[in-house]
């Protein structure tokens, strides 16, 4: 597996934004995936980063494992493994302009839905935020994504975030969550081919940049107020998406 000098700095850097999302501001994932769908082909970013998303999910949920909510994750997931089965079918089908349009395209759809719930659902008469039928189509897009481009980490903010959690809670949920959602879907990733043996070397070296991130995060997050943090989780998912829609 050649890689350039571009492509491993890019690599590098996103390694230790892997590391800072899963413990400080967790939307900054889909901009690492953005990122790493801009300089490697959209599929093959799929299989390279997902091993150090892992890495960054077992550093999260080691130092966060006591403030994990576990009924919002195992309402969710029986429904993302659904979401899990329809991605891998589609990365096997689509090309990866296409690939990145949608995963765009849905970031943002979510995003002015969440903005505008208050007045959807006093228009509606109808809290669907809390309804089942909410969180069965929030489960499977984020499985849905996951699996195409690494991209749920938004989807996962807006269902966590429509629980009202404060943010030590949602990080130590979402770093659960995405752990288990990753492992699952690593051999799907194989089978297709995204993930190799030259890649899992690449995967090793990253490993440092991970730790050092991470270690940032927890340093970062007790000082971020609690509207700033939903804030920056909201404004990072867009930025993300509109990179993956323009790029």
């Amino acid at each position: 597996m050649d890689i350039t000098p571009l492509q491993l700095g890019m690599l590098i850097l996103c390694a230790l934004m892997v590391g800072f999302t899963k413990t400080g501001v967790p939307t900054l994932g889909i901009f690492v995936a953005a990122i790493m769908a801009s300089v490697f082909p959209a599929r093959e970013s799929v299989g390279l980063l997902t091993p150090i998303l892992i890495t960054g999910d077992i550093i999260a949920i080691l130092y966060y494992r006591h403030a994990v909510v576990w009924k919002h994750l195992i309402t969710l997931l029986p429904w993302v493994l659904a979401g899990l089965l329809a991605g891998y079918w589609v990365l096997g089908q689509i090309s990866n302009d296409r690939l990145s349009l949608v995963i765009g395209s849905l970031v943002l759809l979510l995003i002015g839905l969440h903005l505008s719930k208050d007045k959807l659902e006093q228009s509606l008469r109808f809290a669907f935020t809390k309804s089942r039928s909410w969180g069965a189509s929030l489960g499977i897009l984020a499985g849905f994504t996951t699996m195409i481009g690494n991209a749920a980490g938004s989807i996962m903010s807006i269902y966590l975030l429509s629980k009202g959690m404060n943010k030590t809670s949602f990080i130590g949920t979402n770093a659960f969550f995405f752990f288990i959602v990753n492992v699952i879907k690593v051999p799907f990733t194989v089978h297709l081919g995204l993930i190799h043996a030259e890649s899992l070397v690449w995967n090793a070296w990253m490993i440092p940049a991970v730790c050092v991130g991470a270690f940032i995060g927890f340093k970062v997050l007790p000082l971020i107020p609690q509207k700033l943090f939903q804030a920056l989780i909201l404004a990072f998912a867009a930025l993300g998406g509109l990179y993956l829609i323009i790029f």
